[in-house]
């Protein structure tokens, strides 16, 4: 009986990798790679001599039953993705489901990923937090931030370059203009940039920048309303 390990790769900073992670992809017999020519710069730059293999989210249904019948039969094989843990707004999930059912045993390696840097960097309430990773782009997205809306939770979201100044003022609409949140870019990178303030306060500075890398947004939760000291709600002034 083989086994399937899953390798966090840095996010950014290639010192972020691990020694036991190196140690890992040296040793199994093969490595799964969200993009190969991506990976293969990773592999060169440690020695790491492999045959990779593509699994992405357009393969990874056809693909997953096969693998873990090739791990039943006695392979060890790595999945890696093309920054921070697989499965966590990656490709993963389906592959390390597929392998359980096989009875096939799975390892996960502590690493690199972007969410717990940029949720300690936020200065907001981290005991009790909920990753919602990428947004609906279009269908189900205004459900989606109605639900949030309500949230006592810190959130946790990864967001493109693309639609951050939206996804921020979208956020201001459903949760409040004053809000509290953190935008972090470029995390472990030379240009990394954490930036807080209310969710307007974040559109604005955004609106006036050129953006570029993967972004973590992270949205204090709604705030409990506050008690008389006899237990009761306190009044709203007019």
């Amino acid at each position: 009986m083989g086994k399937l390990y899953i390798v966090p790769t840095p996010i950014g900073n290639l010192d972020d990798m691990t020694l036991r992670a190196i140690k890992v992809l040296k040793e199994v017999d093969l490595i799964l790679a969200e993009d190969t020519r991506t990976s293969s710069k990773l592999l060169h730059h440690f020695e790491i001599q492999k045959k990779l293999f593509s699994h992405h989210k357009f393969n990874e249904h056809k693909t997953v039953e096969n693998i873990a019948q090739r791990i039943a039969a006695g392979e060890t094989i790595a999945l890696i993705s093309d920054a921070g843990t697989p499965a966590i707004s990656d490709p993963g999930y389906l592959l390390v489901r597929a392998c359980l059912d096989h009875d096939v045993e799975v390892e996960c390696l502590p690493g690199a990923t972007a969410l717990i840097p940029a949720l300690v960097n936020s200065g907001l309430p981290n005991d009790r937090f909920c990753f919602e990773g990428f947004l609906p782009p279009k269908k189900g997205r205004q459900k989606k931030l109605t639900q949030l809306a309500e949230e006592e939770r810190t959130m946790v979201f990864y967001e493109s370059p693309y639609r951050l100044v939206k996804s921020l003022e979208q956020f201001a609409e459903f949760f409040g203009a004053e809000r509290r949140a953190s935008v972090s870019r470029e995390l472990s990178k030379l240009h990394e940039e954490n930036q807080q303030g209310t969710l307007t306060e974040l559109a604005e500075h955004f609106k006036a920048k050129k953006v570029k890398g993967e972004i973590v947004i992270v949205v204090e939760g709604k705030q409990q309303q506050k008690q008389k000291t006899d237990g009761s709600p306190k009044e709203q002034k007019s």
